[in-house]
């Protein structure tokens, strides 16, 4: 008999595979990241203390101040193959800002180094994304 496979268990049952490796200290906490179906979030995670740090996501009042100009400072040449939809794709870009934003706020809590938990998603579009925007931003993986 045939079992219809639904794509989000196999999501969870690759961050429970993921998060065995992957876990946060006070030194380098873990910045996990949640996608929906239009929305993004990030979070900065202390594994030890069992705490969130900061959050960020495409939903904050000051996500929505932010301007997609941002983005300009990348040149067609120097845009990586996993995100060659940032000029087109909305949420694509809606990622990157929302990796800005975590990273500026990381920044003013005094965090400049994390373990990035991609969340049992494949490293490519938003993620990919995200985590390219929290490099630029002057966050360390």
């Amino acid at each position: 008999m045939y079992k219809k496979q639904y794509s989000n268990q196999a999501r969870v049952r690759r961050h429970i595979r993921l998060r065995k490796k992957v876990s946060g200290t006070t030194e380098r906490p873990r910045l996990s990241v949640f996608r929906s179906g239009d929305q993004i979030y990030a979070q900065v995670i202390d594994d030890t203390a069992r705490r969130t740090l900061l959050a960020a996501s495409s939903r904050d009042a000051e996500f929505a101040k932010m301007s997609s100009d941002k983005i300009a400072g990348l040149d067609g040449d120097e845009t990586p193959e996993s995100l060659k939809g940032l000029e087109k794709n909305r949420r694509v870009r809606q990622a990157w800002l929302v990796g800005e934003l975590v990273a500026q706020r990381a920044k003013k809590a005094g965090i400049t180094q994390v373990v990035y938990d991609r969340g049992g998603y494949i490293y490519h579009g938003r993620i990919a994304a995200l985590a390219e925007g929290a490099r630029h931003g002057g966050l360390e993986f």
